[in-house]
């Protein structure tokens, strides 16, 4: 072999070395990093990432990430964020034992975007809504179908003294609830907006009646 043969020998075997080591410890920094980030709002147990070849991550792109969360505590706003903040990222799976999302305690909730669809779920009992909802305010659940939960409002959520059967759903990429009937049926809530995440649907279910609580779920996309 001569000179220049082994030149490009070398080149290519330094290459592969340096490609190799990427893939083994660059997916390692960017897990600290989304840790380290998330760690912000709670405890988080563990943080996996995936990306072939590895050097795309320091352009921002992930095939995968997997979260795993003890408890965490953070507004609806800076939920967003964290969102917006992974939308290089192909697939996400995030879990969380306990989450206080802004005055709200919700329990096994979990996160999945494959793409720019999101979708998220969690429990949370009657008494734990009760406990967010301002002193003498109140809403039980009536019914739930086509991305839109009905319920009972009761303590003038919508200004109305009375109690009244309200809608909640999404409109125009918000969460919004808004009292049926003939005279109010014009008064609207917004409960969540978000420019960059665009709601396309809420559900609820009773998960037991005894203590009474309830699975939430939601659908969206990032934009």
């Amino acid at each position: 072999m001569g000179t220049r043969g082994r030149i490009v020998a070398g080149l290519t075997g330094a290459t592969v070395i340096v490609l190799g080591l990427a893939q083994l410890i660059l997916p390692r920094i960017a897990a600290s990093v989304i840790s380290s980030r998330v760690g912000r709002y709670g405890s988080v147990q563990s943080v996996s990432v995936s990306a072939f070849p590895a050097v795309k991550l320091l352009w921002g792109e992930v095939d995968t990430v997997r979260v795993r969360a003890k408890s965490l505590a953070l507004s609806p706003a800076q939920a967003a964020n964290l969102l917006w903040e992974a939308r290089g990222t192909g697939s996400v799976d995030a879990s969380a034992e306990r989450v206080k999302l802004g005055s709200l305690r919700l329990s096994g909730a979990s996160l999945r975007k494959r793409g720019a669809a999101l979708s998220a779920q969690a429990l949370t009992s009657q008494a734990d809504v009760n406990a967010a909802l301002p002193s003498g305010f109140g809403v039980r659940l009536l019914r739930s179908e086509g991305g839109e939960v009905e319920v009972q409002a009761s303590g003038a959520l919508f200004g109305v003294g009375a109690s009244v059967n309200a809608i909640a759903g999404a409109s125009d990429g918000k969460l919004v609830a808004h009292p049926l009937g003939f005279l109010v049926e014009a008064l609207q809530l917004t409960v969540f907006s978000n420019p960059h995440v665009y709601v396309e649907g809420v559900g609820a279910s009773v998960a037991s009646e005894q203590p009474l609580s309830y699975r939430l779920t939601m659908s969206a996309r990032l934009q």
